[in-house]
C-alpha cells in the first residue's frame, strides 16, 4: 500500500493525448475523425515570428515631465546672476541658451538606461504624454543627456563659442524629463497580444484529419498539434483529474498485486526473512518514482537512469528469477508515465535480462564493468534494431540515445559502492564480501593462524570440504567456505584445551571434572559469537558458529561421566551446545563436514572403507539425530555430499607406494662398480650398489 501511494502520488496527471506522431511519417493508427470543433493554432515558430515583428511598431509610454524644464531654467537664470555674467557677455546670450534648452526640453530628454533599453528592443518610436495627450516622436528626435549636452555645445558655434559654454557647465541643467509609463506601457502590450490571432483556420466536428498510412505532412501535423492541445485543455478538469487518478492508482495495484503473488507462489520464504520484502519494495519504489519525477519536471532522459542495477541488486542478494519479475513489474509500471512506452519495455527488458544472467555470481569488481559494457551493447543493439524496423533508413537514427545508453552504463558501474550501503541497510551478504572476508589476510583470520594454528589448519580443510559439497548439490560453495573459515574463530581464547593446539602431551582436561571441560568445550560456540560480534561479522558468518554443532553433546566427556556413574542420569544441559540446529543447505554441510574433518584425523589407518565407514557412521548419526530437521536438505543430497566427502579424504589421506629396489643381476660380470641413483617424486634418493 505504500508502494502504490508514493508511486501515484508522483506520477504525471496532466492531460494525455492518446496518438504519437512525427511529420513527414506515416500515420499508424486507423481513421482519424475530429470530434468536436477547435482551431488550428500556429506553430511556436510562426507564433514568435509574427508576434516580434507586431512589437516591433510598439510604441512605449513616456510621461513628459515639465517641472524638470522649469527647475532647470530656474537654475540657469539663478546662476547668470550669480556668476555666468561673467562668462556670457550679454543678457541675450543667456536668453538664446535659454531658447535652445527650452527646445530640448519640448522634444523630450531620455535617460542613459532608458534609452539603451528602447535600443535593444529596436524600438522605432515611442508615445509621449503631455497634458493627457500623446504624440508620437521617432527615436532619432530624442535626444540622452549626453547628446543634448553635444547639442548646446555645438548648436552656434559663431554666436556662443564652444569655449564659452564648456565653462558654463551646461550639464547642471540637463536632466532626464521622460519618465517610464511601466503600467500604461503593459496594459498596451497585453491588449496587443489579447488581440494577437492565435489560430490560422478551424477543424469542425465530424471533419476527417487523417487516415492509416498518410504521410503527417506540415499542414496535418499542425492540426494534429492543435487537437492534442485542445484535447488536453479539456481534460484537464477536475472530474477529468479524479479519473486519471483512479485509473493510475488501478494500473500500478494490478502489477503490485502480480509481484506478490509471485512471491506467495514462488518465493514464499521472503516473508520470513528480514529485509527481503523491504529491499524489493525500496527499489521498485525508487525507480518508479525517480521516473516519474524526471517525466513531470522534464529533467535529462529517462534512458540515463540505470534501471538494469535494480536486478543486478536482486540477483546478488536474492535470486535470478525474483530479480526478472521484479524488472519486468517495474518498468511496466514506469512505462506509463513514457511516451513511447513500448519502446522502453523492449529496451529495458533486453538489459535487465542481460544485468542478470552477467552477475550469476558476482565475487570481483571487474565483473561489473563487464555487466556495463554488456547492458550498453543490449541497449545500442535493440534500441538499432527496433528503428531499423520503423525507419527503414539507418541515417534517421536519434544518435543522442547511444549517449544516454553510455552515461547508463556509466552509472550502472556504481552498483558496487552501492552494494556496500544496501548491505548494511537490509541486513544481507554479498559475495563480494564473503570473498574479501575469506582472505587469510584479514586480522581475524591472520590472528587465528598464529595463536591456534591446529584449529586453523582444520578449519581451511573443513572449507575445502564444505565448498567442494556445496558445489555437487548446487549449494552456495562460497558462503559455506567462508563461514568453515571461522565457525572455530571461539577456539581462540582456550585454545589448549583443545586436542589440535596441545602440545608436549600437555592435557588440561585432566585436572577439570567431566561437566567443567564440557562447559569450556562448548564456550567456543559463545566465544566464536562474541569475537564475531566484535570484529563485524555479518549475521550469516554467526549463524554458521552457532550451528556448526547444533544442538548435539561433547559426546566424550558425556559418555564418560555415564561411564564413571552407572545407573544415574547427568544434567544433559552441561553437555549440551546451545544450538540452534542447522536451518540451510550450508549450515548442514558444514555440520557435516567439521564432524568428518575432525573424526578422519583418529583413523588408525587410511583404507578407502575405513574411511567410507567413518563418513557412513557419522552423517548417518547426526540424520537420526534429527539435527537435519529444521533445514531445506534432502536424502539424495546427503547422499552426494557423503561421497563428495570420501573421495575428498582419500585424496587427502591416501598412501604412499612402496618403491622396489633394484636386485643384483645374476649375470653380472666383473669390472668397476658404477652407483646407480634412483629418484621418485616425494622420497629421497634412493641409492644402489650394482
Amino acid at each position: 500500500m505504500a508502494t502504490v501511494a508514493l508511486v501515484v502520488y508522483f506520477m504525471p496527471r496532466g492531460g494525455k493525448f492518446n496518438y504519437q506522431f512525427d511529420i513527414n511519417k506515416p500515420w499508424k493508427y486507423g481513421q482519424l475523425i475530429a470530434a468536436f470543433d477547435f482551431p488550428i493554432y500556429k506553430s511556436d515558430a510562426v507564433v514568435k515570428h509574427e508576434q516580434d515583428s507586431l512589437l516591433a511598431r510598439f510604441q512605449p509610454y513616456f510621461q513628459l515631465d515639465p517641472s524638470v524644464k522649469d527647475s532647470a531654467i530656474l537654475r540657469l537664470r539663478q546662476n547668470y546672476k550669480a556668476r555666468l555674467y561673467k562668462v556670457l557677455p550679454s543678457e541675450n546670450y543667456l536668453n538664446y541658451l535659454v531658447n535652445k534648452l527650452s527646445a530640448l526640453y519640448d522634444t523630450g530628454i531620455l535617460s542613459t538606461e532608458d534609452l539603451d533599453r528602447l535600443r535593444e528592443d529596436s524600438t522605432l518610436s515611442v508615445l509621449v504624454v503631455k497634458e493627457k495627450l500623446a504624440n508620437s516622436r521617432n527615436m532619432s528626435e530624442l535626444h540622452s543627456v549626453k547628446n543634448a549636452y553635444a547639442y548646446l555645445l555645438n548648436a552656434d558655434t559663431a554666436y556662443l563659442p564652444a569655449y564659452m559654454l564648456s565653462q558654463c557647465s551646461l550639464n547642471d541643467y540637463l536632466l532626464p524629463n521622460l519618465v517610464y509609463d511601466k503600467a500604461r506601457t503593459e496594459a498596451a502590450r497585453q491588449e496587443l497580444l489579447d488581440n494577437f490571432p492565435w489560430a490560422k483556420g478551424l477543424v469542425v466536428s465530424g471533419q476527417k484529419i487523417i487516415d492509416r498510412g498518410e504521410i503527417v505532412t506540415p499542414e496535418t501535423y499542425d492540426i494534429l498539434l492543435s487537437l492534442q492541445k485542445e484535447s488536453i485543455k479539456r481534460s484537464e478538469t477536475v472530474g477529468q483529474k479524479r479519473l486519471t487518478l483512479v485509473g493510475q492508482i488501478l494500473f500500478v495495484c494490478i502489477f503490485m498485486l502480480c509481484f506478490m503473488l509471485y512471491l506467495d507462489l514462488f518465493r514464499k520464504d521472503y516473508y520470513g526473512r528480514k529485509g527481503c520484502l523491504a529491499l524489493l519494495f525500496t527499489l521498485i519504489t525508487f525507480y518508479c518514482v525517480i521516473t516519474a519525477f524526471m517525466v513531470s519536471h522534464g529533467l535529462f532522459n529517462v534512458y540515463i537512469i540505470p534501471y538494469a542495477m535494480l536486478p543486478a541488486f536482486v540477483r546478488v542478494f536474492l535470486d535470478s528469477r525474483t530479480a526478472f519479475i521484479a524488472h519486468i513489474t517495474t518498468i511496466l509500471i514506469c512505462s506509463v508515465c513514457l511516451r513511447y512506452p513500448h519502446e522502453f519495455i523492449l529496451l529495458q527488458s533486453v538489459a535487465g535480462l542481460v544485468a542478470i544472467y552477467s552477475l550469476r555470481e558476482l565475487s570481483q569488481r571487474s565483473q561489473l564493468f563487464k555487466t556495463a559494457l554488456l547492458v550498453f551493447l543490449s541497449y545500442a543493439a535493440t534500441y538499432f534494431a527496433f528503428e531499423l524496423i520503423l525507419e527503414n533508413d539507418a541515417s534517421k537514427l536519434n544518435l543522442s540515445m547511444f549517449t544516454y545508453f553510455f552515461i547508463n552504463g556509466i552509472f550502472l558501474l556504481f552498483t558496487y559502492p552501492l552494494m556496500f550501503l544496501v548491505e548494511k541497510t537490509f541486513g544481507f551478504t554479498s559475495n563480494v564480501t564473503l570473498v574479501e572476508l575469506s582472505n587469510i589476510n584479514t586480522p581475524l583470520l591472520r590472528r587465528m593462524s598464529e595463536t591456534v594454528p591446529g584449529t586453523f589448519q582444520h578449519s581451511m580443510q573443513v572449507a575445502n570440504l564444505a565448498a567442494a559439497a556445496a558445489n555437487s548439490i548446487e549449494a552456495n560453495s562460497q558462503l559455506v567456505r567462508t563461514g568453515a573459515l571461522y565457525h572455530d574463530i571461539g577456539k581462540m581464547e582456550h585454545p589448549v584445551f583443545f586436542t589440535e593446539n596441545q602440545q608436549g602431551g600437555i592435557n588440561p582436561h585432566k585436572r577439570l571434572t567431566y561437566e567443567q571441560s564440557a562447559q569450556v568445550v562448548i564456550s567456543h560456540v559463545t566465544d566464536g559469537v562474541k569475537l564475531a560480534e566484535k570484529n563485524n561479522l555479518p549475521k550469516v558468518i554467526k549463524d554458521f558458529i552457532t550451528t556448526h554443532h547444533g544442538k548435539g553433546k561433547t559426546k566424550y566427556f558425556y559418555i564418560s561421566w555415564k561411564n564413571e556413574h552407572p545407573g544415574e542420569e547427568p544434567d544433559d544441559a552441561l553437555f549440551t551446545y546451545p544450538g540452534p540446529n542447522p536451518f540451510t543447505k550450508e549450515q548442514a554441510i558444514l555440520m557435516m563436514a567439521d564432524s568428518v574433518e575432525a573424526a578422519s584425523r583418529s583413523l588408525p589407518e587410511y583404507t578407502e572403507e575405513s574411511i567410507s565407514n567413518l563418513v557412513e557412521k557419522i552423517i548417518d548419526s547426526q540424520l537420526n539425530d534429527g539435527f537435519f530437521k529444521n533445514c531445506p536438505i534432502t536424502f539424495k543430497d546427503i547422499a552426494t555430499v557423503k561421497a563428495v566427502f570420501k573421495e575428498k579424504l582419500k585424496t587427502m589421506y591416501h598412501t604412499r607406494i612402496s618403491y622396489p629396489e633394484l636386485k643384483q643381476s645374476d649375470g653380472a660380470s666383473g669390472g668397476d662398480v658404477s652407483p646407480l641413483a634412483v629418484k621418485t617424486p616425494g622420497t629421497a634418493v634412493v641409492e644402489k650398489e650394482q
